[in-house]
């Protein structure tokens, strides 16, 4: 647009707003305007001072949620309101001064209002009311003023093509409205999908787990069907992309794509289960609580929870404490405690004393075999004894049996010394 055509445009809208200004039609709307939203306002007040069902919160009798629904759409009442007054003003200026657009005007900006509030009402998941009120109210505003045709086949010239595709800009929106409303129901369905499955007892750990991660993978690639199919897209034109899609595959996402298998991987072989306590290296270890497509995750003791790549599992050694096949029970497991006491004490005694106190410890086996303790080697400051014991789980229990070789030592009048 050059200067001169600006100018003019620009000349066009004064003599418009000038026109309005002198003309007794806009200053009749103006007037009936105001007049409908002072009646709505002075019948909103008395209907929330009147009634009962708006004027307080009901809190006992018969229908007690239907009366306390009521209420709860005060908010509501004063936009509808000044929409049904200002559809009575859009008549009477339509007999009396025979135009009613600005009318009309203010009547759409009330339906945008009733529209906003019962957003803010009805709607009270944070995600679902700003994606409403971000995408929902700019569509219904653009409706009901009449450009919603004239916007849409703008924002739809303005598209590139390749081959067999063309993708417009109100394509890439609707993409991304579709695609954010569908996997937003998609992750709903996914996290319902895979509770119901993981509930079914009947089946072991492993197979509830690659059942849900199939399910997941399938409801996806669905929901991804899905998508092309709403915004219209021909699946055959999007073989071009193939070669593409590969490379970026080989390339920028080989490593998500090796995760991806070794944790189908997992899933197939059951070199290890859900409840199972994993060692890595670098000092993770905790219970693995779950196997998903990308990644496991492990609690430790403390609380935290390590997510840790699949490709982990099956390029790194890493020790499993499985529980027992068939059974919810974990595999017993051995270990080890070692004390060293000075060369002048009575070592003929230590065994028996510790082997009989370890016995006693509540968390100690008797099977596969009670506690021994023997004597293994003689150290620079003084004689090594180990205590071997059994605990069932990944529990060592190694503090309260330090504690116990501690306080039986002690008793006996036999100091410790430095292992090394």
């Amino acid at each position: 647009m050059t200067i001169d055509q600006a100018e003019l445009e620009a000349t066009k809208l004064l003599q418009i707003l000038v026109g309005w200004l002198v003309s007794p039609q806009f200053y009749a709307q103006v007037g009936a305007i105001i007049v409908a939203v002072a009646l709505a306002h002075f019948a909103n007040r008395q209907i929330k001072t009147k009634t009962p069902y708006f004027r307080s919160s009901p809190e006992q009798g018969a229908l007690l949620k239907v009366r306390r629904w009521i209420h709860s759409c005060r908010d509501l009442l004063f936009p509808i309101l000044c929409v049904l007054m200002l559809a009575i003003a859009v008549q009477v200026l339509e007999t009396v001064v025979g135009s009613s657009w600005l009318a009309r005007i203010a009547q759409s900006i009330g339906v945008i209002a009733v529209l906003y509030a019962a957003i803010n009402r009805f709607i009270t998941h944070p995600l679902v009311n700003a994606a409403v009120r971000w995408i929902g109210i700019p569509i219904a505003t653009l409706q009901v003023f009449g450009v919603l045709g004239d916007v849409t086949r703008y924002l739809d010239s303005v598209s590139l093509e390749a081959g067999n595709i063309r993708l417009s800009l109100f394509t890439l929106i609707k993409a991304a409205v579709a695609g954010g409303i569908l996997f937003w129901l998609g992750r709903l369905s996914n996290d319902a999908g895979q509770k119901v499955i993981r509930k079914q007892e009947t089946l072991d750990i492993p197979t509830r787990e690659l059942l849900a991660n199939i399910f997941q993978i399938i409801l996806f690639v669905l929901l991804f069907i899905l998508l092309l199919q709403v915004l219209g897209l021909d699946l055959t034109a999007l073989t071009i992309f193939g070669g593409a899609v590969g490379v970026g595959l080989g390339f920028g996402l080989q490593q998500i794509a090796s995760n991806f298998i070794s944790g189908m991987i997992l899933l197939f072989e059951r070199s290890m289960k859900v409840g199972d306590y994993v060692e890595l290296g670098g000092g993770m270890a905790g219970t693995l609580r779950e196997i998903n497509m990308r990644s496991s995750t492990l609690e430790t003791g403390d609380g935290k929870a390590i997510t840790v790549p699949n490709e982990k599992f099956i390029t790194s050694a890493f020790i499993t404490w499985a529980k027992s096949e068939g059974t919810e029970e974990p595999h017993e497991q051995r270990h080890e405690v070692e004390f060293s006491v000075p060369y002048d004490a009575d070592i003929h005694r230590i065994p028996d004393l510790i082997a009989e106190a370890a016995a006693k410890h509540p968390h100690i086996l008797a099977k596969p075999a009670g506690p021994a303790c023997a004597l293994r080697q003689f150290g620079d400051k003084g004689i090594i004894f180990e205590l071997a014991y059994w605990v069932s789980g990944a529990e060592k229990h190694s503090s309260d049996v330090h504690f116990l070789v501690w306080d039986t030592l002690k008793e006996a009048g036999i100091p410790l010394v430095p292992v090394k």
